[in-house]
Order: structure tokens, then sequence, then C-alpha cells
């Protein structure tokens, strides 16, 4: 195979649970759908942070988040990393593409700041406001066409498709698609629409699409109040409420119809591809960064939690002729290695200190597709600025390990755990943490992570030398 394209499509804050052809009989995704069908779907992929910033900047680096020492949202720079992947497959000699989001650094009050990023082609749109007074390629196409975004937003109508930041994603997309054929050279476009995202306010012509009373309602048990009320000093954007408190039903709704639109849009990419003569060569990439929690245990949006519906992500690989077809890997998998797997398909060998671990061998059919880690991690520290958490900020710091059947959480700064047995509780709703039962579980996990992660991912500094 020669060197691929490679299509990296990345919504923002979609859940795993959120395709038809994964097992989600309420939304509407055959683009997606026909990706799985033709490619290869992780169903237990992870992401090393359960908020923007730290997970981007992980995956960008190939770096747990405090290794790669950019852990919070709102960060005013992000400096001294090691080149980012982009950055790597561009001096590889690929053409390369940004489209939307990026959020390695904040665009609070500014868009945000350019790195040594390696983007030829460099679409911006952090989020779909008009907040920006310049460098905002989202807003200032809305203005071009005569629309304001202000009024759209807060109409009843919401933002129509023709001005959806979704549908400029695309054409930004298309244009990239059409000019890199003139070069000579392989591309990566990476595409970063704002959906799903909060605030849930699709195109009402999507959202009538879906009814409040035909969703499935949250994995909620009136004991999760009391639960999450003994995490409150821990931070997170909203407090446990019960889903009628919430309205739980019409959420999903809204949710389901955010990502109806991603994927009526990214079947306009992959028809075009497919009419550019493009397709065999190009592995397509669809994930997230991170999830939403959806009214499960009580709670909306996202924070200091690790909860399946926020760190457990869409993860689907897709190369006519290339990929394995029609599987449905179970191995457990982070983020990191989707970083990885792109370096390895863009033929350039992992930097020493890369920390994600290369999925080709599985996706060509070469290695056992039930086992990839033992285990996973995801991280928080102190990620949330204080005036949008509901403790005021409070700086938790807390990891998540998780092996295949047990997830353990440890909130450091409270000295609050949660241990699940994920096999007789997939939704986690029974913490074991105080089980007397479960003590030398815990223990056991406890020592297991401090060892497989904390250790083996520390900074030791430079390359040694010599003996002194």
């Amino acid at each position: 195979m020669t060197r691929p394209n490679i299509l990296w499509y990345c919504t923002d804050q979609q859940r795993f649970d959120t395709i038809g052809a994964l097992g989600n009989p309420h939304v509407r995704t055959p683009a997606i759908d026909a990706l799985v069908e033709g490619g290869t779907a992780f169903t237990h992929a992870y992401c090393q942070s359960p908020i923007c910033t730290p997970s981007r900047s992980s995956f960008m680096t190939g770096l747990y988040p405090s290794r790669a020492h950019n852990t919070r949202n709102g960060n005013a720079s992000f400096e001294g990393h090691p080149p980012l992947i982009s950055k790597l497959v561009a001096d590889a000699g690929y053409h390369c593409g940004l489209v939307g989001k990026f959020h390695l650094q904040s665009a609070g009050k500014r868009t945000e700041p350019r790195l040594d990023d390696g983007f030829a082609f460099w679409k911006f749109s952090h989020a779909p406001r008009d907040d920006w007074k310049e460098g905002h390629d989202y807003a200032e196409w809305v203005r071009d066409r005569g629309g304001d975004l202000d009024a759209m937003r807060n109409s009843e109508e919401r933002v129509p498709v023709e001005y959806h930041q979704t549908t400029w994603a695309t054409e930004r997309a298309i244009e990239f698609l059409d000019a890199a054929q003139a070069e000579d050279k392989p591309w990566m476009l990476n595409i970063n629409p704002y959906d799903p995202h909060p605030p849930f306010i699709p195109p009402k012509a999507y959202a009538d699409r879906f009814a409040a009373e035909a969703m499935p309602g949250p994995h909620f048990k009136m004991s999760d109040v009391e639960s999450q009320g003994k995490l409150a000093t821990v931070d997170f954007q909203t407090e446990s409420r019960t889903p009628e408190q919430l309205d739980a039903g019409k959420i999903q709704a809204l949710y389901s119809a955010m990502i109806s639109l991603i994927d009526d849009q990214f079947a306009r990419l992959v028809e075009h591809l497919d009419r550019s003569g493009q397709r065999e060569n190009t592995i397509i990439i669809f994930m997230s960064d991170h999830g939403e929690s959806l009214g499960d245990h009580g709670l909306l949006f996202k924070g200091c939690r690790f909860y399946e519906g926020l760190v457990r992500i869409p993860l689907i690989f897709n190369c006519p002729g290339t990929i394995v077809r029609g599987l449905r890997s179970s191995a457990l998998v982070e983020l990191l290695d989707m970083s990885a797997t792109i370096l390895d398909f863009a033929g350039i060998d992992l930097p020493e200190y890369f920390q994600g671990t290369s999925l080709r061998s599985l996706l060509l059919g070469e290695a056992p597709s039930d086992h990839h880690r033992d285990s996973v991690r995801s991280e928080y520290f102190d990620a949330l600025d204080g005036s949008f958490t509901k403790t005021g900020g409070s700086a938790s710091f807390a990891t998540m390990y998780r092996t295949r059947r047990h997830k353990l959480v440890i909130y450091h700064r409270d000295n609050l755990g949660e241990l699940f047995d994920l096999e007789a509780d997939p939704w986690e709703h029974v913490n074991l943490w105080d089980d007397p039962a479960s003590a030398e579980l815990k223990n056991r996990l406890i020592l297991e992570s401090f060892n497989s992660h904390v250790m083996l991912t520390t900074d030791v500094g430079s390359r040694r030398i010599a003996p002194m």
C-alpha cells in the first residue's frame, strides 16, 4: 500500500453509544453505520481526559495529559510540548489541513494562537458563536453570507442547516480535498465540528425528527443522587438530578438530532471522496475527544468523573481493501493508540517518548482483534475554570484505571474513590470502594495503577548517557 491519505474526523463530546450499527436504535447514522460495516470499530476506546483541552493535547502529542503538561481548559499557552503529530506527518511529506476546533490552548477573549502545527490549510472555528472580532473563519463565513449567528442561535428555528458550523466544516473540507488533488503528495485532513457539544441546539428541522418520548432515558437509579452527593466537592458542571428534573428525554432527542446532522454532513465528505477517486487510498478515522453524561447518574455535561458515557468514545477506521471489514473489536484501546496508528500508516517511526501503541497490525488482520492493552488510563487535573463549576473551582485531581472487568477511580485531593465491577454492573451504579469484601481487589488495583501507569508514564527527564 502506498502511503495513504488520512481523513480524520473528530466530533466534540460524543459518547460511544450513539451509533446505530453499534447498537443504538434511537439514532439515525446511516453514513457512520456504513463506515462501521466496511471497516473496524473499537467498542472499548477511551480518551485520556474527560474534558477537551487535555484530551486533545494528549492525542496530538502521544502523551498522557500530565506528561504533556497540558491538563486544563482555559490554559494560557502550550509551551515546551513535543512535536504535534500533525507536524510529524507534515514533515514526512504530507499536505496537512485542519478545519474547525483545535483547542490545545484557550480561545477565551481571543482566537486560539497558532502553534508549530504543520497545517498548511487552516480554517478555524472554536465554537459556533460570533465572539471573536477576527480570525474566526466560521463566523466570518456566516457574516459574509448575510447571517447573524447570535440572532439565529436564539431563534425558534435555531441556526439553519445552510448556516450551521457542521455544514461549514464540510464545505471547507471539500475545498481542501479538491485542492489536495493538485498536490503531488499524500494528505491528512483533520476535521473538528463542534457538535454534539452543548448547548443542545440543533436546527429545528433536525430537532423535529426526534421525539423526547421515544428516547430510552439515561442510566439512572435513585441511589445515584446520594452517590453524587458524596462527590459534591469534586468538580463537575452540574449536580445530580432525576431524569424528570433534567427533562432527560428531550435532551437525548436534541443530542440525537445533532448527531444526525453530523452523519448527513459526513456522508457528503465520503461521497466527495468517491466521486474524486480518492476513496480507495484514504484511511477514514471517525472519533470524538470525550463523551457526555447525558443524564447518566443524574448528571449533564462533563467534569471530574470517569463514567463510561464520559470517557468511552467512538473510534472507527475504514479503508477499502486495506482495513478489516465488519470487525467490532472489544480490545481496550486509548486515543494515544489512534495517534500512534496515524504515524504508523504515514510511515513515521514512533518517537521514543511516545506513549501510544499502533493498532495497524490489528486493523490489517495480522494480530488478534480482542486484545491490545491490559488496561487504560484517564486523568483530570484541575481542568475546569472555577466560574464554570458548581463547587466554584476546587482544583480536583483524579485518575481512572480500567481493566477488562474493573474500573478504579481515585479522587486524590478528596480522599474519595469508586470501584466498579463492569461485568456485573456495566453502568456503574454500585460503588464497591467501601465494600469490605472488595478491599483486597481495591488494594490490588491501586497498586497495579501505580505500577503500570504512574511509574511507567512519569517524565524522568533527558536520556541517560553516562554513569554520572
